[in-house]
């Protein structure tokens, strides 16, 4: 267990789909037969189709939400600097120095402030402007406010007898209690090389051959290799940097943006926190039949739904949710409308019939087409299970069209 034994984490959900069965996906490349005729396709076709494929309203709205920073731009925030981005002025003009030490004062030392606002600058459309530009700091209160109140769930002491309120209580740890840097076997199983996941995101090793251990670290929790290969890759574009160290998830910035990087992306079928908040989903009739609308209920189902939503009461859990997210927002003097549902008994799951139901990942597609010599496609689809292709990243199309097809020869002249 993490924080208590009466708190489970939701460490293995991030946005890469994880309550999908992981071995869904076969890793596996046909050898090229040495009789076999190449098929040749420019690389500037390769590229308009995904950009094709990829071109909807939906999607473009993900790729502005989950862009980011360069890191050089992010090491260089700190608290008061006046070339700080705009969406960290906002942050440190809603949140300062003191409130965060007054908020988050039991906290583990790792969490700073200036951890924090790093966190923030990563992604730029957090607390960044919004199409109503009076509207702006209402968006990023309630992300604040929601963001905090999982905080101090996922990673809180819930100590009922210390002399502060449990909801100034969050962010108490940093890494999985009992587990430590040195320790082996920690949510490794997936680093087998004869796995598909152990072949996408390699584990580091320790100096004796061991895999390295990938439990949960920072404000996410975020855990096993597959989850730590993705975001290294958003925030290096590699990702070898958290995989070879992972401590880095609990020492550095990245304590608080792997949190970030939860709330920003989409987990279809469910839709992005963020995108809760601002509006940008809206649930479609199927949604409001399986009771999910916006409000702060159903970002806990976004978080942890599977195992705190849809009974005929309210969890423990998700009402110890919901009474940290009205302290945090009476705190930051945000108003919760009457008619806001802030809990998620009786919600039932997103599915693909709802409007977050947006593919993100590509896979081959197997259709027969008579225009080729083969009769194959060359070309890959979006699905919504997980594979080593994401939509959400340039040039992973092109991957998948190349892992799939050995007789496909592509003219980059082309």
């Amino acid at each position: 267990m993490k924080y208590s034994h009466s708190y489970p984490s939701y460490h293995t959900i991030i946005l890469y789909l994880l309550w999908l069965p992981i071995t869904s996906y076969a890793y596996q490349k046909i050898p090229l037969s040495t009789h076999q005729v190449l098929y040749s396709i420019p690389l500037t076709e390769l590229k308009k189709k995904e950009k094709e494929l990829t071109n909807t309203p939906l999607m473009n709205k993900v790729k502005e939400s989950i862009a980011t920073l360069d890191n050089d731009s992010v090491n260089a925030i700190k608290p008061g600097r006046v070339q700080n981005p705009d969406n960290v002025k906002r942050v440190e003009s809603l949140v300062s120095h003191d409130n965060w030490n007054y908020l988050f004062s039991k906290r583990n030392s790792a969490y700073t402030y200036k951890h924090f606002l790093q966190a923030i600058g990563k992604f730029p459309a957090f607390c960044g402007e919004t199409h109503n530009a009076s509207n702006a700091d209402k968006v990023c209160k309630k992300s604040l406010t929601t963001m905090f109140a999982h905080f101090t769930q996922e990673t809180g002491a819930h100590a009922p007898n210390w002399d502060l309120p449990e909801w100034r209580q969050g962010l108490y740890y940093v890494r999985e209690v009992g587990w430590t840097e040195d320790m082996r076997g920690g949510y490794n199983a997936e680093c087998n090389p004869d796995t598909w996941q152990g072949k996408t995101w390699p584990c580091g090793k320790f100096s004796d051959g061991y895999f390295k251990s990938y439990f949960g670290r920072g404000a996410k929790q975020l855990s096993y290799n597959y989850n730590y290969g993705p975001f290294s890759d958003a925030m290096f574009g590699s990702i070898r940097p958290l995989l070879d160290h992972p401590e880095k998830v609990a020492d550095t910035w990245l304590n608080i943006a792997s949190a970030v990087f939860f709330f920003m992306y989409p987990q279809p079928p469910k839709p992005s926190m963020y995108h809760v908040i601002n509006g940008t989903w809206q649930p479609n009739q199927h949604d409001q039949d399986n009771g999910l609308v916006p409000g702060f209920g159903v970002t806990t189902h976004i978080i942890n739904g599977g195992i705190e939503c849809g009974g005929s009461k309210e969890h423990k859990q998700s009402l110890n949710r919901i009474y940290y997210y009205q302290a945090f927002t009476k705190y930051l003097d945000l108003a919760v409308p009457d008619n806001e549902v802030l809990g998620c008994a009786n919600m039932k799951r997103f599915d693909q019939y709802g409007s977050g139901a947006l593919n993100i990942y590509w896979e081959q597609d197997w259709r027969w087409d008579p225009s080729t010599p083969t009769g194959k496609s060359y070309a890959c689809k979006l699905v919504s299970y997980q594979t080593p292709f994401t939509a959400l990243k340039t040039g992973d199309y092109i991957k998948c069209v190349q892992h799939h097809f050995d007789d496909l020869v592509i003219d980059s002249e082309g």
